[in-house]
C-alpha cells in the first residue's frame, strides 16, 4: 500500500485524528498554508476528482458537510474559510488520494499565492 492516506486510514501510519466516522478521516496538513489547515479524506481510495463516479455523490456531500462542521468547531465559520480540491499534478495535487483542504484562521488572498 503506497498511498500515505490509505496507510493513515488503515492505522499503518500515525497522525492525530481530528475527526473520524465510517466514511471520512480528518487530520492536520503537515505543511499548513493557514492557521487552520485540515485535510478531509475519504476512507475509500479515489485517486482524483476525475475518478469520481455517480455512486460517490453522497460521499462528496459528506466531505462538504464535514468541512462546514469543522469550520464551526475551529471558529473560522463566521470570519471565513476556503475549501480546495486539487486535481492532478498541474492542479497542485501531490498525494493521489482525493482530499478536501479546509483553510482558515487568517485573511486568505485571492488568487492564492
Amino acid at each position: 500500500m503506497d498511498c500515505i492516506f490509505c496507510q493513515i486510514v488503515h492505522g499503518q501510519s500515525s497522525t492525530e485524528k481530528l475527526y473520524e466516522d465510517d466514511q471520512l478521516i480528518v487530520f492536520r496538513d503537515l505543511h499548513p498554508q493557514a492557521p487552520v489547515h485540515q485535510l478531509i479524506v475519504p476512507k475509500k481510495h479515489i485517486a482524483t476528482l476525475n475518478d469520481l463516479t455517480e455512486t460517490d455523490s453522497l460521499l462528496i456531500g459528506a466531505l462538504f458537510q464535514t468541512a462546514r462542521q469543522l469550520a464551526q468547531k475551529t471558529g473560522v465559520a463566521q470570519t471565513g474559510y476556503r475549501t480546495v480540491f486539487n486535481c492532478n499534478a498541474d492542479g497542485g495535487q501531490a498525494i493521489f488520494h482525493l482530499h478536501l483542504h479546509l483553510l482558515g484562521g487568517r485573511k486568505l488572498a485571492w488568487p492564492p499565492g
